[in-house]
């Protein structure tokens, strides 16, 4: 297999999407205490009875999102395992994680110091199970947001890498790097560190590859798919022909609102989303106020008052 990817409008993560169960103890933790700004209160496209958050810095950029469904009786937690994302990594400055410890301790969530793959982390998990890194990362020019009392030294800038496990990981990486255009970064056991475009935090995709590990099950406490970026709609039209010659079963366009994608599973199972950076997350609502009020799409604007009145209050 090449080593080196291909010309590709892939310029590395758009999103991770995870499922949660309370949304309230979900904003808390995400906002309260990492201190990401709350940019997109709306409803699961698919199902308007629970609501989809988005999370991230100022503006809603591309690659510093975190978003969450809510199913809590989708059949209960689900597995974290083969043919998922299983962390979500998230690149804060170097030299700020002893504040970082100090503000975990302070309010009693578990966080254990690693150095993992080179890199200097806190290890936790949220309210849900899922795990969560914040990852030092120098070299990250990224502004993060400073919410909840987090400085703009310590601020998380967006996400760091993706962590893919499948139980055979070759597949996987002849997709990343012949379709995909990643290349490959390092190895260090099991685990591959491809990057996207110019490199570095925010465009990074760790694989692991784990034989033995059970397969993963959707349900909360697991992370649902990632989406890659790409520009525009001629990009992700791009990337839809080079994927389906491929052999890859792409979904067709699906209209987002603020984002266009399509979607398709790699050949170890896990889900993954091409979605483009237009329109964005201020198309229906000024910076300065995004995620303050409700936002619908428009197919359920004519039954806003029933759909606000069924889902729980964020209060």
């Amino acid at each position: 297999m090449a080593l080196s990817g291909t010309s590709s409008p892939v310029a590395g993560i758009h999103h991770v999407t995870a499922i949660a169960s309370d949304p309230r103890r979900n904003i808390a933790f995400y906002t309260e205490l990492l201190g990401l700004r709350l940019v997109k209160k709306t409803v699961n496209f698919d199902d308007p009875s629970a609501y989809h958050l988005y999370y991230g810095d100022e503006f809603g950029t591309p690659g510093s999102i975190v978003t969450f469904f809510f199913w809590p009786d989708s059949g209960g937690k689900g597995r974290s395992g083969a043919g998922q994302p299983t962390q979500l990594s998230f690149s804060v400055p170097a030299g700020s994680l002893d504040a970082w410890q100090r503000r975990l301790q302070e309010r009693e969530v578990k966080a254990v110091r690693q150095l993992q793959f080179g890199e200097d982390l806190l290890a936790l998990e949220d309210p849900d199970g899922i795990p969560v890194t914040l990852i030092a990362v120098a070299d990250d020019g990224r502004k993060g947001w400073t919410g909840a009392g987090v400085t703009a030294e310590s601020a998380i800038r967006g996400m760091h890498t993706s962590m893919l496990t499948v139980r055979d990981a070759r597949a996987t990486e002849t997709l990343l790097v012949r379709d995909m255009g990643y290349r490959l970064v390092r190895r260090d056991g099991p685990r591959a560190r491809f990057e996207a475009g110019p490199g570095g935090s925010g465009r990074l995709v760790d694989v692991i590859g784990d034989p033995k590990a059970p397969f993963g099950s959707d349900g909360v406490g697991t992370i649902h798919h990632i989406a890659w970026r790409v520009a525009d709609d001629e990009a992700q039209s791009t990337m839809h022909a080079r994927l389906s010659a491929a052999g890859m079963r792409v979904s067709p366009m699906r209209d987002r609102h603020y984002f266009r994608s399509i979607y398709y599973r790699e050949p170890g199972g896990i889900l993954f989303e091409i979605a483009t950076d237009t329109p964005g997350f201020s198309s229906d609502e000024p910076v300065a106020s995004l995620g303050q009020t409700l936002k619908l799409p428009p197919q359920f604007e004519h039954a806003r008052d029933e759909i606000e009145h069924a889902l729980p209050s964020l209060e």
